[in-house]
């Protein structure tokens, strides 16, 4: 018997990133290989996932090259647009997601990369929005430090508008590519745009590409910080947390929807998916094996050095066997706020030795075990209330197959999940409307 809400799955498309590139199984280099990515959406789509999704980064992390040179991160990587227009070609309808900052693009270039993306899948695009979080960034944009916290989210919050007002550039009708009166389009269906603010303007332009698929495509966010949480409240259709149990998970949704009721957005319309590192296998043992093999790649002076990106602080003098002391890190987060805080909030409760902490973080709260383990532990965060669905990431090659293959079945007969796509576009497998153009609105609006 169907469940009364079904989950919505999304996978993370894997790097064979930080320690995993040295697995036997994985492929170096795969994140610059279509291939590699469209075999991982294929199987995304083979197990009826809403969405196939590219995290990027705008940077190059090279200080200190002697350590970065062993962890990988976003060190070899195809750009998320370009490579889901490839992806497109080979799917049918799986939605397909990528990154773009709102700190150094262009609301012009975000709008028409990822337009063209939905006309190019039929209506499967999603924007992921993204303030960037880490001054290395900034270096390839002619600036030595990243802004201020604040100052992103205000000029993301800009760059959002602008962006929403280009996708409303044309009607839904507006091109008539009639050839007996000679009218490509109906000038009444265009809609010039001006958008003025403090740091995005556009002075009457345009986007020069009829109205998207979907009307617009999908909005993801993973806000954590408190400015994070009230622009993804106001704007997000998805958003992917980074909740590490059920009760965070809870409060996590809780608040975000409640400031969705309070910016007048129907809390219902918001999927909220957190992510969840994921071994699956035959028995409890050899998904603990599996894991294990993977944490025995792990290297503590790069664990330390991913884990200290987040904690804003150099961290490669301190001892690996004592604790991190408290009064060495910021008072504050300037960059990733949500991610700096769990790991404060560790260090307080716990005092583990930076060894231990580092290697906590950087594992990623991995779950491992049999499909029915998995899909129990799915069914608890779904039915609590701290999960929509999942965003699921795996670190070996195999494992989307081996996701697909034992653990979607397993919540198919729990009537927890989808037994056929219902839909052809993202906003369909979402349970989202359809935006309406600019005259519908205005029309819809005199009535």
């Amino acid at each position: 018997m169907a469940h009364p809400r079904q989950m919505h799955l999304a996978l993370l498309a894997s790097r064979t990133e930080g320690a995993v590139w040295r697995h036997p199984t994985s492929t170096p280099g795969a994140a610059a290989q279509l291939r590699s990515f469209s075999h991982q959406a294929a199987e995304a789509e083979r197990g009826l996932f809403d969405l196939f999704f590219l995290a990027d980064s705008s940077g190059l992390r090279n200080d200190p090259p002697e350590l970065w040179s062993r962890t990988p991160y976003f060190h070899n990587v195809l750009e998320p647009a370009t490579a889901l227009a490839a992806i497109a070609m080979s799917t049918s309808r799986i939605g397909l997601g990528g990154t773009a900052t709102t700190s150094y693009y262009q609301p012009y270039h975000i709008a028409r990369l990822f337009s063209s993306l939905d006309h190019i899948s039929a209506g499967r695009a999603a924007w992921n929005v993204v303030t960037s979080a880490n001054a290395f960034i900034s270096l390839n944009f002619g600036e030595i430090e990243l802004p201020d916290h604040g100052s992103r989210y205000v000029r993301a919050r800009e760059v959002m508008e602008a962006v929403n007002a280009l996708w409303d550039t044309w009607d839904d009708d507006a091109f008539r590519f009639d050839k007996e009166s000679g009218l490509y389009y109906d000038p009444q269906g265009l809609h010039p745009v001006t958008y003025r603010g403090d740091h995005v303007n556009v002075l009457g332009g345009g986007l020069n590409i009829a109205r998207a698929p979907q009307g617009k495509p999908v909005i993801i966010q993973a806000g954590g910080s408190s400015a994070g949480r009230q622009l993804a409240a106001e704007s997000a259709d998805l958003i992917f947390s980074s909740a590490r149990s059920v009760a965070e998970g809870v409060a996590y949704n809780t608040d975000v929807k409640s400031r969705m009721s309070a910016s007048g957005r129907d809390p219902e319309t918001m999927s909220i998916l957190p992510g969840f590192r994921v071994v699956v296998a035959d028995s409890a043992d050899e998904a603990e094996d599996k894991y294990r093999a993977i944490c025995a790649l792990l290297d503590d002076e790069t664990a330390v050095l991913r884990m200290a990106v987040d904690l804003e602080v150099d961290l490669r003098a301190l001892p690996l066997d004592r604790p991190v002391p408290l009064d060495i890190l910021p008072t504050s987060a300037r960059f990733h706020t949500h991610f700096f805080d769990q790991i404060v909030a560790k260090i307080k409760a716990e005092s583990p030795t930076l060894r231990d902490l580092a290697r906590w973080w950087v594992e990623s709260a991995t779950h491992r075990g049999t499909a029915s383990d998995l899909a129990d532990l799915m069914e608890e965060w779904f039915t609590a209330g701290a999960a929509d669905g999942f965003m699921l990431t795996f670190d070996l090659p195999a494992g989307p197959t081996e996701f697909v293959d034992k653990v979607v079945p397993e919540l198919q007969r729990r009537g927890l999940y989808r037994t056929e796509y219902q839909a052809s576009t993202l906003r369909g497998h979402l349970g989202l409307p359809t935006p309406s153009s600019p005259t519908v609105v205005a029309a819809g609006a005199g009535m």
